[in-house]
């Protein structure tokens, strides 16, 4: 209401004047409900996919900083130039495309390079196998075809192209059928391209063993877990990785036992876990628990809690950890005596912040989280090269979370075993820098000759420390 709305409303007869003040009362209590619901609106967890909050819920995009592109005076960046021509293709004309009067002899040129991918047909091989007779095995023996498994007629390329779209990249096994009928005029029933995978992952399951062996045998080990189903029913996929490989396994449990069949009675490495109770069980030779997840835990109390006790712990502890990441990166560049005292003092401000009261409920229940798993806050610091996140579990979750709100998990055991088996080795073959297609189809071909190649050993971080 503006200044001059105000006065007329007070020039109005005594009667017309309160209903109209009022109808404003009445509209102003309306809004202040309308504000008190929306605020009363549980706020999303900061753990929550972005794709389950509402867009309603999701804060303002703010605007760029500054525009899109290279800086002004910096040269410009476009595809780069092939370094071969295949074909060249002469374009000229007769008339004139405008008014159709004949044009004398091209008085100019320029070139234009496209690049573009032919139009591609299946290539059909006949194998002749010739057998011979083996006087000292007393049986006829046959060479071995690799160009595909035994028995089957699609040939490795296809078989492990089609599963590296579905397994790494999460596209559909009816979709995968469509672009290899439209792109590569190669027709195949989605039910063909299942039991093909099924029977790769057998021939590839000694490489799988060879992951598990090495996962027992690595210096630092990330762990993490998350839902899945096969055929409606609840599992989980777990994921043991390091830097240079990848071993999933999905099982019906979400226990310690799970973690004690992959890594044994007692892991001799360290450790990288969150604060879930399965890890608690497992013996190691030393554990790192999750910074990330505590500044998580900090952000979920902030949007209930805002007690002075809670505040001037939340201060403490957030400071703490970000200290302690700050000393981990400043390692290379102090002395050693100036890190041992510093590691120190950040010891030292853990154990006070443990023993101090407090009046906040999520102050004390903290603090006894902190105690309870004290001696593995820090082990990042007494050891170079461990992070004190498990960030690195966490990005291997995503390609597989991604797949799994498209293709539904998975619909039988073998199916999820399958998928267990081609998801760890495409994604070791990633992390070690490998074409995940071409390294699986010479682990393939190996394993097909009887001949199974060692995958590449993983080194020890802690013997190096």
């Amino acid at each position: 209401m503006t200044h001059e709305e105000a006065l007329a409303l007070l020039t109005l007869p005594q009667e017309q004047a309160i209903k109209a003040i009022l109808a404003l009362a009445n509209k102003a209590a309306l809004w202040e409900q309308s504000q008190a619901n929306d605020s009363s609106k549980e706020k999303p967890s900061p753990t929550q996919p972005s794709g389950m909050t509402p867009p309603y819920l999701k804060p303002a995009r703010r605007k760029r900083k500054r525009k899109p592109g290279r800086k002004k005076g910096h040269a410009g960046q476009r595809r780069p130039t092939p370094d071969h021509i295949d074909e060249t293709h002469l374009h000229s004309l007769d008339a004139c495309p405008d008014c159709g009067h004949a044009v004398g002899d091209s008085c100019r040129e320029h070139e234009r390079i496209i690049e573009d991918i032919p139009p591609v047909t299946p290539e059909v091989h006949l194998h002749l196998i010739k057998g011979s007779w083996c006087s000292h095995c007393k049986k006829i023996v046959t060479p071995v075809v690799t160009d595909a498994l035994p028995r089957a007629t699609l040939g490795l390329n296809v078989v492990i192209y089609s599963a590296w779209l579905h397994y790494l990249l999460g596209v559909s096994v009816g979709n995968i059928a469509r672009i290899l009928s439209i792109g590569y005029a190669f027709k195949v029933s989605p039910g063909g391209l299942t039991q093909a995978w099924a029977n790769l992952a057998e021939q590839l399951e000694p490489y799988y063993q060879q992951l598990e062996q090495q996962v027992r045998e690595a210096g630092v080990l990330h762990a993490d877990e998350t839902g899945w189903r096969i055929n409606g029913v609840t599992h989980w996929l777990w994921a043991f990785c390091t830097e240079s490989l990848c071993y999933y396994l999905i099982d019906r449990r979400r226990s310690s036992a799970v973690v004690a069949r992959v890594l044994g009675e007692f892991f001799d490495g360290i450790l990288i876990t969150d604060f879930y109770g399965a890890y608690n069980l497992v013996e190691a030779w030393a554990k790192q628990r999750c910074f990330f997840h505590l500044f998580t835990e900090l952000l979920k109390v902030d949007k209930r809690n805002d007690h002075p006790s809670w505040l001037a712990f939340r201060r403490r502890l957030s400071r703490l950890l970000k200290d302690a990441m700050r000393l981990n990166n400043q390692r290379e560049e102090l002395d050693d005596r100036v890190f041992e005292r510093r590691k120190r003092r950040i010891h030292q401000r853990l154990d006070q912040l443990i023993v101090d009261p407090y009046d906040d409920d999520d102050a004390r229940r903290l603090a006894k989280r902190l105690k309870n798993f004290r001696g593995e806050l820090l082990t990042f610091l007494d050891h170079e090269g461990v992070p004190p996140t498990n960030n690195l579990a966490e990005q291997q979750m995503r390609k597989p979370v991604m797949a799994r709100k498209i293709c539904q998990q998975n619909r039988s055991e073998r199916g999820a075993k399958t998928h267990a088996i081609l998801l760890s080795l495409f994604r070791t073959a990633e992390l070690q820098g490998h074409q995940p297609v071409d390294y699986v189809i010479t682990l393939t071909k190996a394993a097909i000759a009887g001949n199974p190649l060692q995958l590449t050993p993983v080194p020890s971080l802690k013997k190096a420390a």
